[in-house]
């Protein structure tokens, strides 16, 4: 038996449900001569803004109990350079290509981004990043369940493509903001972004992040993202990407099983180039031991 790995997001086909998470693979150069990118179910791009940003200040990131913090800032060369140096070597791939765009403050921008990129053939999605805990926001537009409908409205209007949207884990209630999020017409969440954490070099006693505060990822917020993936699936009808903490085969599963329809691999692509394409083959291993015959089967199947 050959199970069978592929699967739909809105109108986005996967040939397999394990993609890389944004931020945590650049742009795939990177990673080129580890694995053979083609095996992807798709490809996050880090996240692009209209403007060139910067970042943050080093120190940027740091090791944590069984994760790191960072604190990057949404560093990259803008649009308009993304367009001309970065695209035309991720269109080479053959796999979907997912950008992640956010704003710098204004939420037109996601407007203006997601117009620019709708006209663009070989984008595959959008995954509109409302959750980034590392710029200077008091309130994330997905700590905000009205807000996250704005945008996510006014995005649907302005593009045909796929819109994943990207939540928080930083609420008391994500069933609020994922429902928001699909009544402005999401056809997917990713789930989660980071948690807020901090830590303290005690010789010193200052921050080991110089904007004090970085975005906690790693195996340690698994349970966590596990818990709101489960919340969300049970209030939701649209698909939902599960990560944070992903490092393996079985820490994959967890999520389908809690509800995810695929997943998304991040920090762990720093200690294992390989370990996406270690899930896939994993994943199949698995359907075929259980006598799965689709992955669908899978997703939603706790048992309480």
């Amino acid at each position: 038996m050959q199970p069978k790995l592929s699967l739909n997001i809105g109108k986005l086909k996967l040939k397999n449900p394990v993609m890389v998470a944004s931020g945590t693979f650049g742009y795939a150069e990177e990673f080129s001569d580890f694995i053979d990118l083609k095996k992807l179910g798709a490809l996050v791009t880090k996240t692009i803004t209209l403007k060139p940003r910067q970042g943050n200040l080093p120190p940027r990131t740091c090791e944590t109990p069984a994760g790191m913090l960072n604190s990057i800032g949404l560093e990259n060369p803008g649009l308009e350079i993304f367009l001309k140096t970065k695209l035309p070597k991720l269109k080479k791939i053959g796999i979907p290509i997912i950008i992640s765009i956010a704003s710098e403050g204004d939420p037109q921008e996601f407007i203006t981004l997601a117009r620019r990129l709708d006209k663009i053939k070989e984008v595959a999605a959008l995954e509109l990043n409302i959750s980034c805990p590392n710029i200077r926001s008091q309130v994330l537009i997905a700590q905000d369940a009205r807000a996250t409908y704005e945008v996510v409205t006014k995005v649907r209007s302005a593009t045909k493509k796929v819109i994943i949207t990207k939540l928080s884990p930083n609420v008391t209630n994500i069933v609020e903001i994922a429902r928001a999020a699909e009544s402005g017409g999401s056809d997917a969440l990713s789930l989660i972004n980071t948690l807020v954490g901090m830590s303290i070099d005690i010789k010193e006693r200052r921050p080991k992040i110089a904007m004090l505060t970085g975005g906690l990822s790693g195996p340690a917020v698994r349970p966590v993202a596990v818990r709101m993936v489960w919340e969300a699936y049970q209030k939701v009808k649209i698909p939902i990407i599960g990560m944070g903490g992903i490092v393996d085969t079985l820490s994959a599963l967890e999520f389908f099983i809690a509800g995810a329809s695929a997943v998304s691999v991040g920090t762990a692509n720093f200690i294992n180039p390989k370990v996406s394409v270690e899930i896939i083959a994993g994943l199949k291993e698995y359907l075929i031991k259980n006598k799965i015959s689709d992955i669908k089967n899978l997703v939603g199947s706790l048992k309480i």
